[in-house]
């Protein structure tokens, strides 16, 4: 096992309470990590350079949730992050965990975003006094980025199936693009089978038959609505995780909210940042770690003594996280 160095955005609010028992709990496991914290990550000028240095020198980081600061124009850090570090595909593998309650068994699907372009970007002006117009860019070179880390994702992880989501019927042109990119790159991958939905009937399959999709892959804001879609299929965002991942660096990711009411109240429910953290495990070659980190977690979700309240429990995070230490 080599050790590694990763740089921990702990976030705001929620997320530095949550920071420092996470890391603490993988050392528990056996994870071989340096964990080299950036404090500051952003002020008025945008993201810092010592942050944006820490990740591009380290290659993988773990992030907390962060706010989004007011004001017209203001993008969220952890959109800023996205953009400066060129992450662009935001992935998130939705499956079942053992003991957590879900409207659904034996879910293993996984949303591909593209996570650079269409309106999510944030490109708005207002035109005239209260008529305010948002600019959806969709460009061949950012499509077919995605989609060959779609195709090469499906077929190293021995997936077969992939479904271009989108809205070409009505977008002919900006999603007729994305459409397009998807059917030629497809081309070149004739080992995974591809198919087209457009998006609202994708939601509406999402539900009624979940267990045909494999993988998705959705331009940046139908990818961030689907992927909380799907998360709401295996119990919601406490079975989930999310990674953003370019060529040179991986941001893996808590995705639920800053939750400030329960900071400082030791209630929050630690399953947000510990499975992201699991994931990045499995990134840097810590396996077996991994393995064993998941399955502790496992183990007390099916016992369900020591769960936080959103899991159905009264126990506080530091009992649950002291839970799963135990059961490692």
């Amino acid at each position: 096992m080599k050790a590694r160095t990763v740089t921990l955005l702990p976030g705001d609010l929620i997320g530095r309470d949550l920071a420092g028992p996470v890391t603490e709990l993988l050392a528990d496991a056996g994870a071989d990590i340096t964990w080299e914290w950036v404090e500051e990550v952003a002020d008025e000028d945008g993201i810092c350079d010592g942050c944006l240095e820490s990740v591009r020198r380290n290659g993988v980081a773990l992030k907390g949730p962060f706010q989004t600061p007011p004001g017209v124009g203001n993008l969220s850090p952890s959109v800023a992050l996205r953009k400066a570090l060129d992450l662009y595909a935001g992935v998130r593998h939705v499956k079942n965990l053992q003991g957590l309650p879900s409207r659904y068994a034996d879910i293993d699907l996984v949303v591909i975003r593209e996570n650079t372009e269409d309106v999510y970007a944030g490109l708005e002006h207002e035109v005239h006094p209260g008529v305010v117009e948002s600019i959806k860019v969709v460009s061949r070179a950012a499509s077919e980025r995605i989609f060959r880390f779609a195709y090469r994702y499906a077929r190293s992880n021995g997936r077969r199936r992939l479904a271009i989501i989108h809205k070409a019927n009505i977008m002919k042109q900006s999603d007729g693009l994305f459409l397009k990119v998807g059917r030629e790159v497809g081309d070149d991958y004739p080992d995974v089978e591809s198919r087209s939905l457009i998006v609202d009937n994708t939601c509406m399959q999402l539900v009624q038959r979940p267990h045909q999709f494999d993988v998705l892959v959705c331009g940046n804001l139908y990818g961030d609505i689907i992927s909380d879609l799907a998360a709401g299929l295996v119990g919601g965002i406490s079975a989930v995780w999310g990674v953003d991942q370019g060529d040179d660096c991986a941001m893996f990711e808590a995705i639920h909210g800053r939750v400030p009411e329960l900071l400082g109240k030791d209630k929050a429910n630690p399953l947000p940042m510990v499975l992201p953290a699991i994931k990045l495990l499995s990134h840097i070659g810590q396996y077996q770690v991994a393995d064993r980190l998941l399955a502790a977690v496992e183990k007390v979700l099916v016992k369900g003594k020591h769960l936080t309240a959103d899991l159905g429990g009264k126990a506080r995070t530091s009992t649950m996280i002291k839970a799963i230490r135990d059961a490692l």
